[in-house]
């Protein structure tokens, strides 16, 4: 089909990456202030529930449903196994470099062993097998796994080794825990949206072989390069806190 239905890479989408942008944004506003208060300058209490916890929850759910976009638009026409798996071997790599470097700081009881990268790489994989199903299956999909711990978390699932699934039903201390259900609805989601888009004929409209100039440009950087600023933002934020707190400027 000479559609949307089928897309193939004709560029990029600037629109896309601005988004990634302002997630990124969004994102770094939170761990801000996660290091705030890890250095004791908000209550420890403050991040984690209310407001910032379902702040915490909306950027999160952002970045994955742009994952089931952008697997849409790379691999909708056929799985290009070499893209596929060099992008989740590079996804692999930062999950694996947060863990190391979270165990390192935080010890082996609240390292991150599957937060949101490893959330998206697992997620990336389950989503091949939505690219030929239709959208209606990929959207009701989605929805049991947003339902999944609230009719699964009955104990069965009680094992260390499925603590990912997110049907566990003990708790979980880590200082970032992106389980695979529910977060793996976004992903589906996102990937119903893109399907649907591109049914309706409306990703061309977005679709530029022109790169972004002027402003726009760095505004649409970051997105550009995600993956590489979600590794370092964090380092540079929690480095910049910890002098600030040396020094007595915060």
């Amino acid at each position: 089909m000479a559609t949307d239905a089928s897309p193939v890479a004709r560029g990029r989408i600037n629109a896309l990456d601005l988004v990634r942008s302002a997630a990124l944004v969004a994102m770094a506003i939170y761990h801000f202030g996660y290091d705030l208060a890890a250095f004791g300058r908000l209550g420890p209490e403050v991040m984690v529930t209310g407001f910032w916890a379902i702040y915490a929850r909306a950027v999160a759910g952002t970045f994955l449903f742009l994952v089931g976009i952008g697997l849409w638009l790379a691999h909708g026409r056929g799985i290009r196994w070499a893209a596929f798996l060099k992008r989740l071997a590079q996804i692999a790599a930062g999950a694996a470099l947060v863990s190391f470097g979270t165990w390192k700081l935080f010890g082996a009881g609240s390292f991150v062993f599957f937060g949101i990268l490893h959330s998206i790489a697992l997620s990336s994989v389950i989503g091949l097998a939505f690219l030929r199903l239709p959208v209606v299956v990929t959207l009701a999909a989605a929805i049991a796994a947003f339902l999944a711990p609230r009719y699964l978390q009955t104990g069965q699932f009680d094992a260390p080794w499925l603590i990912w699934s997110g049907l566990t039903t003990f708790p979980v201390h880590a200082v970032d825990y992106v389980p695979t259900f529910p977060w793996l609805a976004p992903v589906l989601a996102g990937l119903a949206t893109a399907k649907l888009m591109s049914h309706l004929n409306l990703w061309s409209r977005f679709y530029s072989s022109v790169p972004p100039a002027g402003g726009f440009y760095w505004l649409t950087l970051p997105g550009r390069h995600s993956l590489l600023v979600y590794l370092i933002h964090q380092p540079i934020l929690f480095g910049a806190v910890s002098l600030a707190v040396r020094f007595g400027l915060i």
